[in-house]
């Protein structure tokens, strides 16, 4: 990785430029030119290392998602992880090593159209769908910082529910699927939401100010940078202690999200999530060790599931442009 790939890459994940010529002002902060970032960014995006420049949203702040896991038959789970990823309302789906073995995020305008993705998952393949919604975020999204670095921001509660216009709803529409890659991102951005350049810019600024945007610039792919090992680490706490401890794991420089769900009756009993990522295997697993020798989960009824395989991993889709036009 060239100095301002790695710079690009790590430096520019939040707090993106919220200027007509953003790119030209990472250029200055990089010490490169426009021409060179942009090339820079294609390349890397050509490659899979990033999948867009552009905002996450924080969970549940508009529309409904949720986290879903199927237990499916070996034999047959290519043929259900392609029908599931089909869905545009599926944005992450993944094989992990646990009976529960499809793991995937569904993200839809509305609680009823996230019930009908679900519904029809599970009645067209026949096999129980567990929902396993957000209750708690301790730490989601803020970045991957590939110097390992960073400052940990932690949050806590119920995330906050936004209103938006039914122009943000064409900008929404028009931000899925990030910024273009060329001088003047935001007045395209602004021509396909049927807006100004100036409220465009004001509306995002606003958005992150709010929480809507928990972070807007460089979303990189971890598998790609080199980070091909990853486990989602769970724990049954008692809910009188979940919180104390989520904030507290959240804290962890190996932590790369953490939040509490609500459990699946006895299907499913944990409450407390984690992710931890690495280059391998043993690493991750060490990782793993320090945290729970430190915090005291090893009391606790837990279980680790490594992602074997990505079957689709895309930003989420909140609205097509038709329906914002619709309302």
């Amino acid at each position: 990785m060239t100095p301002l790939e790695f710079k690009l890459l790590n430096d520019f994940q939040r707090d993106f430029p919220l200027a007509s010529d953003p790119y030209g002002v990472v250029a200055r902060k990089a010490g490169a030119t426009r021409d060179a970032v942009l090339e820079t960014l294609a390349r890397m995006k050509a490659l899979g290392a990033i999948s867009r420049v552009g905002a996450v949203f924080r969970p549940n702040a508009i529309g409904a998602s949720t986290l879903a896991a199927m237990a499916v038959p070996a034999d047959r789970l290519a043929t259900v992880a392609r029908y599931v990823s089909g869905f545009r309302e599926v944005n992450h789906n993944y094989e992990r090593e646990h009976r529960f073995n499809l793991w995937f995020v569904v993200t839809a305008p509305e609680t009823g159209r996230l019930g009908q993705v679900l519904t029809a998952i599970g009645g067209t393949t026949g096999i129980e769908v567990l929902s396993l919604p957000l209750e708690e975020e301790f730490h989601i999204d803020l970045g991957f910082d590939l110097a390992g670095r960073a400052t940990k921001r932690v949050s806590g509660g119920p995330p906050p529910r936004v209103a938006i216009s039914a122009a943000g709803e064409r900008l929404v529409a028009a931000l899925q699927d990030g910024l273009e890659l060329v001088p003047r991102p935001y007045a395209v951005l602004a021509a396909r939401a049927g807006l100004g350049e100036a409220e465009v810019l004001e509306t995002l600024g606003r958005w992150q100010d709010l929480g809507l945007v928990r972070r807007f610039g460089v979303v990189v792919r971890h598998h790609e940078l080199g980070f091909g090992a990853n486990a989602m680490c769970v724990w049954d706490v008692p809910d009188d202690e979940v919180s104390t401890i989520g904030r507290a794991l959240a804290e962890e420089p190996a932590v790369t999200l953490c939040y509490r769900r609500r459990r699946a009756a006895r299907q499913w009993r944990y409450n407390l999530y984690c992710m931890v990522h690495g280059k391998s295997r043993p690493e991750v697993l060490g990782k793993l060790a320090g945290i729970e020798a430190r915090h005291g989960l090893r009391k606790y009824p837990h279980d680790v599931l490594f992602s074997l395989r990505r079957f689709k991993q895309t930003g989420a889709r909140y609205r097509t442009a038709a329906e914002s036009r619709l309302g």
